[in-house]
């Protein structure tokens, strides 16, 4: 703690007598200035004690009293005035104006030189910074260890609370509750699930502090927080809460930086384990896509423990082409890891760019804990739009891939948040993308075809359309038109041209099926 000024005053070797204000000796001293100025106010910061010989004071009573109101107004913890050279004893009206306004007014003998006065001070603000020094390198040992221990994020919270005398919190980085302490503190952290809201919403690191009454508080409780977000990349991977009954100090403010820079280093774990363990969950997802669960499975019990086991959904979350949407995906692929490591849900989680922006699959239990988690999260980031498979076999996880693809490429169309392919398959996609939309995208995208239909032979509309609904099968659409295959796959090539697309991408497949159908409608 700094210098008081009832600890100077305490100090025998000093002399000092208190004459007015002795009920504001608490204050702490951050430094002692001397100035014989009639206005030093605008060489001051406040927190000092001033010290003065009185020689341009005056003597009138107006003209001591405007010099006290100034020196409270800019935050002067006390006045020391020595006697002897310009002034025998203080004056009185001096003393009157130093206690109407609360200031605590000492008087100087002429044997104490002011030099004296700034030595104690000096004194006692360098041990008080050694201190600090010193006790933020024993918390820092301290939490350290407790981080590299068992349960390391458990216990450096619990050490924190410790070390600050009051609770904190550790919430996931969807803002849930993880870890409290003490105990007690439960329902003060519950409290603060608005502010986390907030910080979640904001580029990491960031940080507020709520001086007063925490927020929802009903109670005679009034503590001081502070709620920091933690990460090292813009997006949070977690949230550390701190209650104090006073203001935390600069000691404190060491300490807890020290566990916030330990519990980012343990959410954020190592760079490269974090993108290796991500490799190996999308080479598992693909292998389930693929039809190889048996595999897959075998896979998965040593590096995850296991695949997710019960009926599944398949999930695809799709932006715009941009850093905001990349990083909507990234926070939605966190929070499906979170929901499942929260209760034990196994879950696939693949990021990839697709052709029209990043794209990210989740394979998790149908309406479980990770589905709920998706759902919640693209409702809050506009612009981000999700496709959801019926509830499927882990063996069918190819058939539910296709059909979230489809329910996506319905959603993003459409503007909407989310689609479920229920809401596909019950009937038309009109309903689902409106009229407008759907009539100007098939317009546009077929016009090359239905030109080149009307000035030449070929019918490439009425073969694409033989040939998607054949799902590529050339022996089958052929048929269907009766033509030879070779013709059929002439005419699809120059569609590839006209189009200057490829037929081999499922993205183009499913908007020119789309843009076809919807002339049927």
């Amino acid at each position: 703690m700094p210098p008081t000024l009832a600890s100077v005053v305490r100090n025998s070797s000093l002399h000092l007598t208190v004459l007015a204000g002795a009920d504001h000796l608490e204050r702490p001293v951050r430094w002692v200035h001397t100035s014989e100025l009639d206005d030093p106010t605008p060489f001051l910061e406040g927190g000092e004690l001033l010290l003065t010989t009185g020689i341009k004071l005056g003597r009138t009573a107006a003209r001591l009293q405007a010099y006290v109101h100034r020196l409270a107004d800019a935050g002067v913890v006390g006045l020391g005035l020595g006697v002897g050279l310009s002034h025998t004893e203080v004056p009185q009206p001096l003393v009157d104006a130093a206690a109407q306004r609360g200031l605590p007014l000492l008087r100087v003998p002429e044997p104490t030189p002011f030099i004296a006065i700034s030595k104690v001070v000096s004194a006692a603000l360098a041990a008080e910074q050694y201190e600090a020094v010193t006790t933020s390198f024993e918390a820092q040992e301290e939490l350290t260890r407790a981080a590299l221990g068992k349960d390391g994020t458990t216990a450096v919270v619990r050490r924190l609370a410790a070390r600050l005398g009051g609770w904190a919190a550790l919430y996931d980085g969807s803002g849930a509750l993880s870890v409290v302490a003490p105990d007690w503190a439960a329902r003060r952290a519950g409290r603060l699930a608005a502010e986390v809201d907030r910080l979640r919403r904001r580029p990491a690191p960031s940080s507020a502090a709520l001086q007063g009454r925490a927020p929802g508080i009903d109670t005679a409780d009034e503590d001081y927080v502070v709620v920091q977000s933690l990460g090292a990349d813009r997006r949070a991977r977690g949230f550390l809460a701190v209650g104090t009954e006073d203001r935390i100090t600069p000691t404190e403010r060491y300490v807890l930086n020290a566990a916030v820079a330990l519990l980012t280093l343990t959410l954020e774990r190592s760079r490269e384990l974090r993108q290796a363990e991500e490799r190996m969950g999308a080479a598992l997802l693909r292998m389930v896509l693929a039809g190889e669960v048996a595999t897959a499975r075998q896979v998965a019990v040593g590096l995850f423990g296991g695949l997710p086991e019960g009926t599944i959904r398949v999930l695809v979350a799709g932006a715009g082409p941009n850093a905001e949407a990349a990083e909507a995906l990234g926070e939605l692929g966190d929070r499906a890891e979170q929901a499942g490591a929260r209760v034990g849900e196994k879950l696939l989680v693949a990021r990839e760019d697709g052709a029209h922006g990043p794209r990210l699959m989740v394979l998790a239990l149908d309406n479980g804990a990770v589905h709920r988690a998706c759902l919640g999260v693209v409702e809050e980031h506009e612009g981000l739009s999700l496709g959801v498979s019926a509830p499927a076999a882990l063996e069918e996880a190819g058939t539910a891939h296709a059909q979230a693809e489809r329910a996506l490429a319905v959603a993003l169309r459409g503007g909407r948040r989310s689609v479920d392919h229920e809401e596909v398959g019950a009937g038309s996609l009109l309903p689902l993308l409106g009229e407008d939309a759907v009539t100007a995208f098939a317009e546009g995208l077929l016009r090359p075809l239905r030109d080149h239909d009307r000035t030449a032979r070929g019918d490439l509309v009425a073969s694409l359309r033989a040939w998607l609904s054949r799902h590529g099968q050339w022996d089958a659409a052929a048929a269907d038109l009766g033509v030879h295959r070779h013709t059929l796959r002439y005419r699809m090539r120059r569609v590839e041209e006209l189009l200057g697309r490829s037929l081999d991408d499922t993205d183009v497949r499913m908007e020119l099926w789309l843009a076809l159908r919807s002339g049927e409608e």
